[in-house]
């Protein structure tokens, strides 16, 4: 089973430019051709471009240097040389490209239009070129221009509409999995979830992506169990589904953790739009209990459902809760639009 790989440094070169041509024209009954050589060709660019049919980073070898393929030099007869090819490198979407030194973005990947990271040599200029009145035999042509290495981080910070977050153990890989029809990897003992998994949830409207996040322990933002490795795959999601496991008895204390963690890693999350799930519905026997637990959430303002992610139970009002909580946060966003926009 290959790596999850979120992060990767990653080395690329645009191709040279190929040189000019220094060349004279030699036809019979012509003792003195003037300049015919042609330009040289300019070096292919490097591009990014994000590809949904790529999950993880895990095909840039970081030992590997990326080239672009050089300008071909020109020829005579003013034939000018071939441009080079350009190198085009996919990633995920939500991949950040960034500067190693400074740790600024240059480019975030949250569409599929191709970011230019490296661009091409200019192509040297052929003797044809210089020649003029007064020069009219140069023997002399450019060369092509060199370009340099450069180097870049890649980050993976997944998209997502939907972010399961929770303890290890919560059932939140099998709730992705009865959600969305994923298949990730289940067993029952924790940290199952080494990686994020990724589902689609399919509505009338359209789909919805759903993320398992792997399972978060105290301490977890400043690096504790899988720490921050996948804290910011959080970060993009739009709505967050807190998954807590109800045969524990132990919701209240667990979601000020969860919380607790998600803040001290940025503060921002916790202004989400969340919903509170307590999940193994079908390990508790005492229904009354099960109410009354709930109860006393809803009582203190906490939005929350149960639901058996195993049998099925509460999955239906689940799906219809989080549609209509996207529903209503891309509604807000299309209102603050509309009103910054509005001149009247």
């Amino acid at each position: 089973m290959s790596r999850f790989v979120d992060e990767t440094p990653i080395r690329v070169k645009a191709g040279n430019g190929g040189a000019g041509c220094i060349s004279f024209l030699h036809e019979k009954f012509l003792e003195f051709g003037g300049p015919d050589g042609g330009d040289g060709g300019d070096g292919g660019d490097v591009y990014f471009v994000a590809d949904p049919r790529v999950m993880a980073l895990g095909h840039i070898r970081p030992e590997r240097l990326y080239k672009a393929e050089n300008g071909q030099p020109g020829m005579g007869n003013k034939c000018s040389g071939r441009r080079g090819q350009d190198l085009i490198i996919k990633v995920p979407f939500g991949t950040e490209l960034i500067d190693p030194e400074s740790g600024e973005v240059i480019h975030d990947f949250i569409d599929e239009e191709p970011f230019c990271a490296a661009k091409g040599g200019r192509g040297g200029k052929g003797n044809a070129f210089f020649a003029n009145s007064v020069r009219q035999s140069p023997k002399f042509a450019q060369p092509g221009e060199e370009t340099e290495e450069r180097q870049f981080r890649l980050a993976l910070k997944m998209i997502a509409d939907v972010g399961l977050v929770g303890f290890p153990n919560a059932g939140k890989s099998t709730l992705l999995k009865s959600l969305t029809h994923a298949n990730p990897k289940i067993a029952g003992y924790p940290f199952t979830t080494l990686t994020p998994n990724l589902g689609v949830m399919e509505h009338e409207a359209g789909q919805i992506t759903v993320a398992d996040i792997p399972g978060i322990l105290e301490g977890a933002s400043r690096g504790y169990g899988l720490g921050l490795s996948f804290l910011k795959h959080i970060e993009r999601v739009k709505l967050l589904v807190f998954v807590l496991d109800i045969a524990t008895a132990h919701g209240t204390d667990e979601l000020k953790i969860l919380k607790s963690e998600l803040s001290s890693y940025n503060k921002k999350l916790l202004q989400r739009p969340s919903l509170v799930v307590f999940n193994k519905a079908d390990l508790v026997d005492d229904r009354q209990f099960l109410t009354d637990y709930i109860a006393s959430f809803k009582a203190e303002g906490i939005d929350c459902l149960t639901v058996s992610a195993m049998t099925g139970e509460g999955l239906d009002l689940l799906k219809a809760e989080i549609l209509r909580r996207l529903q209503e946060k891309a509604a807000i966003k299309r209102s603050i639009k509309f009103t910054a926009t509005d001149s009247t």
